[in-house]
């Protein structure tokens, strides 16, 4: 996959759309659980709306983008995503799955990373006792990222560079929909949010 040229200074959001979804379709999902539609869009439109929002530079990782892979798992996500976008200033590492995640919250995850001290490479939001998404790395990280492989994702180089934690109020972040039930859940949640 040729990089693309990055001409913006601001960290870029690298959305994970390539996976399986194995978990969702064995609690009795009938589609993946990104096209799965909720309230009006599917689940990937609504994480891709909040990235737009952002106003922030994006790259998604599609099924597409790892077809040449046997069983691609999260960290060959993160790989193929960094490598397409090699130089950037950083990124905010984005599972495809996170419906309800904010514009504004990927935009101070964004400036938390662009403004870390020195030593200091990793940020991670944190709700409620609970650590999210999207982690951000700077751009020492690279290397590490390009180098992910198999399902564990990016966990080895948080214990490489530990995240600085950004204390949110974005349940968003920590709101994932692997079951048709967590989906359901999700629903009600943009439906109070509107005051229906």
């Amino acid at each position: 996959m040729k990089p693309l040229p990055s001409t913006d200074d601001r960290p870029v959001i690298i959305v994970l759309a390539a996976g399986r979804g194995e978990r969702f379709r064995a609690a009795g999902g009938r589609t993946s659980k990104l096209q799965a539609p909720l309230a009006g869009l599917t689940v990937l439109d609504h994480v891709l709306k909040a990235v737009a929002g952002s106003g922030l530079p994006s790259h998604v990782v599609r099924p597409e983008h790892l077809a040449h892979m046997t069983r691609p798992g999260m960290g060959d996500s993160i790989a193929a995503g960094v490598t397409a976008t090699a130089g950037a200033r950083g990124w905010l590492i984005l599972p495809g799955d996170l419906p309800l995640i904010r514009a504004d919250t990927l935009q101070r995850v964004a400036q938390q990373l662009m403004s870390l001290p020195p030593g200091q490479h990793t940020v991670q939001p944190h709700f409620q006792s609970q650590r999210g998404h999207p982690v951000g790395f700077a751009a020492p990280c690279e290397a590490a990222l390009r180098a992910l492989q198999g399902d564990e994702g990016a966990r080895r180089v948080l214990r490489q560079w530990p995240p600085m934690l950004l204390d949110v109020v974005d349940e968003g972040t920590v709101w994932d929909v692997d079951t048709p039930e967590r989906l359901a859940q999700a629903e009600l949640r943009m439906n109070g949010e509107r005051g229906i």
